[in-house]
């Protein structure tokens, strides 16, 4: 299923989800380290690690014809049947793309059984209290990424004791996922911007857009979030949670 989502809108991906260095730094912090990582659900290579040897797996062709000539290898595979030894890699990243997975919880082992060292998930909490773009102009996209995305116990059961960190959006975050906008509502009224969203392709937006687009119009957002225009980052649920193996130090 995701193989076929991401071959159908992946198209013009990298150009809206840009990593942003400050989500970069905090993923680099979880993976400490270690020498070689394997980045699951790799897509376009974000947030793939620098001088360490990296392999990347991704299910979706015109995902990996979008990488770059200069980022790691990658191989076409899911992350339920990853095609390595236990212990291959001293880490095992994924980056927003667990809630994509048929087969969460066999795809949530496979990370351990190969992760030497520790695995590195960015996820979203599904138990987080909404933020304005869902809670008033798509309520049915919290219900589908609440059942797409596992609870953070569900993590943990299958990988391990875990460290769970938040992770502020900052407001003028480059990784266009569903709520690096939270300060920009303008973005959401660009096509271009849904496109690379995903949840945007699951659900018929066309009567919440046009109730933002209103909203933004007539000043009845700024009435409302206009506080939010003047904070440098906000908590909007997502979480980057590590566990270790038991051979690392703990990360702060």
């Amino acid at each position: 299923m995701s193989r076929a989502l991401y071959d159908r809108i992946g198209v013009g991906y990298s150009e809206y989800r840009r990593p942003d260095e400050r989500i970069a730094s905090w993923i680099a912090g979880a993976i400490g380290p270690s020498r070689s990582v394997l980045n699951v659900g790799a897509g376009a290579g974000s947030y793939e690690p620098d001088r360490r040897f990296v392999v990347a797996v991704e299910p979706s062709a015109e995902m990996i014809r979008q990488r770059s000539r200069n980022a790691a290898q990658s191989i076409r595979a899911t992350a339920d049947r990853l095609p390595f030894r236990d212990g291959s890699f001293d880490a095992v990243l994924a980056i927003l793309t667990i809630h994509h997975w048929s087969h969460r919880e066999r795809g949530l082992a496979e990370m351990r059984r190969v992760a030497r060292d520790r695995v590195v998930i960015l996820t979203w909490d599904p138990e987080h209290p909404r933020f304005w773009l869902v809670q008033d102009y798509f309520p049915e996209m919290l219900e589908l990424d609440r059942l797409k995305f596992p609870s953070l116990r569900e993590i943990e059961k299958a990988i391990g004791p875990t460290e769970v960190h938040t992770l502020p959006i900052p407001a003028d975050c480059s990784d266009g996922f569903l709520g690096a906008y939270w300060r920009r509502p303008e973005a959401y009224l660009d096509a271009r911007v849904r496109a690379a969203i995903s949840t945007f392709s699951r659900v018929d937006s066309a009567a919440g857009i046009a109730r933002l687009r209103r909203d933004l119009d007539d000043g009845t957002w700024d009435d409302r979030y206009g506080a939010l225009r003047s904070l440098p980052a906000l908590d909007v649920g997502y979480r980057l949670v590590v566990a270790l193996n038991g051979k690392g130090d703990q990360w702060h």
